[in-house]
């Protein structure tokens, strides 16, 4: 266990010292950051507009401005 954790630890910071001092792997490294970080904003955008149109669905503009009084006079009682 000493070794795996020595070997994981050793080839961490010698990973790191290539990447620092090798311009090509400091871009290759930001631009699969930048890739993974547009994936997942896409994956959000698609969950709000799943989100938007369910609650779009289940009730009008009216019917909520109608609603959201509601509750408020409920809560304010």
């Amino acid at each position: 266990m000493e070794k795996f954790a020595m070997g994981l630890l050793l080839g961490g910071v010698c990973g790191a010292v290539l990447t620092a001092n090798n311009y090509k792997m400091r871009t290759l490294v930001r631009k699969g950051q930048e890739e993974v970080q547009q994936k997942f904003d896409d994956m959000l955008d698609q969950k709000i507009e799943m989100f938007e149109a369910r609650e779009g669905a289940a009730a009008t503009p009216a019917e909520n401005d109608d609603t959201a009084k509601k509750t408020t006079k409920r809560r304010k009682k």
